[in-house]
């Protein structure tokens, strides 16, 4: 790693390879997040589950991936980025690896739902949010929007190939495929990614050269106190409640409702597998866009007001969806393209308004705690989704009731950070 330092020293901070890294990392949780929406279909006519069955295990995923940020932040601070991560990764190789063999749906809310979720809430947007605050003091939106963009570019990857080896192959291909993709990022982790600038003798990027680096060995609580310490900070501040509901609105109407169902919405319209699964990669492509924006934005405009925007316009675009597949040649794209820009632009303004609240040191911990109502809100929005599919046959009402939840977000937002920056531990 030493060599790898002193090389890029003379070029580029190296901040920019650990973010690199981390893209990676979080495009590969993408994936795997990304995968049982292509396998729904499939595994509902190999083993007979109902989409009721097949979305309890995906609410036990969302709802875990987000339960775990905090905790998973706080071993980050505890025992390493570095260590964390990789443990993360070899779990959720042999999970999903394992997830081949499954025969019974208890085996797939087991994998799918309890390990796969908890292994993916480490390697996703609670680490991303640590990578930032440890390596960047400036541009931290735009580097927060980069990483975000990476579930993006998962779909973007990875829906249309795993989609294709659904078709011609089954199911079980794409999870071993997923399974070798996470084995391959554990010698890329090991070699590449330092647990802060101070160990490479180097300040954040955006510091002066000479700026004094922090030497002092803060004594490390237990994580699971540490987490729940940082909850009981947070809970006394309104803000924190105002960005948790917003937070869970936001995985509501996009993991936990468009992420899981839409494929399978799609076929109840006579489109297959493939084609529902490439114009979920072209909002993956558009929200690359989308997001990597709003990152730069967030750095210089007022975010409550970019929050307004991106929780109205995708309320009125889920509202609009029902509509779209009656509409021959613009329906599906213009969902498309207001949708995709939209799909995860929340992340870096949250993730900003949520470091001015909170300050830099509880800011990681706490966002984790937010981001499980990000989950929270992706698991009832999975379930829900699945209930009221199998009940009225379509998914029209559970898609309105997603953009009306939106809009009240839109509202919601704009009572965040009101009063003076209030820091309940600054850095």
């Amino acid at each position: 790693m030493s060599m790898i330092a002193n090389w890029a020293r003379s070029r580029f901070h190296y901040a920019w390879i650990v973010l690199a890294v981390t893209f990676l990392i979080m495009l590969i949780t993408a994936g795997t997040r990304a995968a049982p929406s292509v396998m729904m279909l499939p595994l509902e006519q190999t083993f007979g589950w109902s989409r009721a069955t097949i979305s309890m295990a995906l609410a036990i995923n969302l709802a875990l991936f987000g339960l775990i940020g905090p905790f998973s932040a706080a071993a980050m601070q505890h025992f390493g980025i570095r260590r964390t991560v990789l443990a993360a990764l070899a779990v959720l190789a042999i999970s999903v690896g394992m997830s081949s063999l499954m025969q019974a749906s208890w085996q797939m809310w087991l994998i799918w739902g309890f390990i796969v979720g908890c292994a993916t809430g480490v390697t996703s947007t609670t680490l991303g949010a640590t990578i930032v605050s440890q390596w960047f003091s400036q541009r931290r939106g735009f580097a927060m929007g980069l990483l975000t963009a990476s579930s993006a570019t998962g779909q973007l990857v990875f829906l249309p190939l795993l989609a294709t080896i659904v078709t011609h192959y089954g199911w079980r291909p794409v999870v071993l495929t997923i399974a070798v993709g996470a084995l391959v990022l554990l010698p890329l982790v090991y070699f590449l990614l330092p647990e802060k600038p101070q160990s490479l003798d180097l300040p954040l990027y955006g510091d002066e050269p000479d700026a004094p680096a922090s030497t002092s060995q803060e004594p490390r609580p237990n994580p699971i106190t540490n987490a729940f310490l940082a909850l009981k900070k947070a809970a006394k501040v309104k803000d924190f409640w105002l960005l948790f509901f917003s937070f869970f609105v936001c995985g509501a109407t996009t993991n936990g409702y468009i992420g899981t169902h839409f494929i399978a919405m799609c076929g109840d319209y006579g489109l297959n597998e493939v084609k529902a699964a490439s114009i979920l990669a072209a909002m993956g492509a558009l929200d690359l866009v989308g997001t990597t924006l709003s990152g730069w934005m967030s750095d210089r405009m007022n975010n409550r007001v970019l929050l307004f925007w991106y929780y109205g316009l995708r309320g009125l675009a889920l509202i609009y969806l029902p509509m779209a597949f009656g509409l021959s040649y613009f329906g599906l794209p213009v969902f498309a393209l207001f949708y995709g820009l939209d799909w995860v632009a929340t992340v870096p303004p949250t993730v900003r308004l949520t470091n001015d609240v909170f300050g830099k040191k509880d800011a990681p911990i706490i966002f984790g705690w937010i981001v499980s109502g990000h989950q929270l809100g992706a698991a009832f929005s999975a379930l829900m989704g699945g209930v009221l599919r199998n009940n009225l046959g379509n998914y029209t009402l559970a898609t309105t009731l997603a953009g009306v939840l939106c809009l009240a977000a839109a509202i919601v937002v704009l009572r965040i950070n009101r009063k003076p920056v209030l820091a309940v531990n600054p850095a």
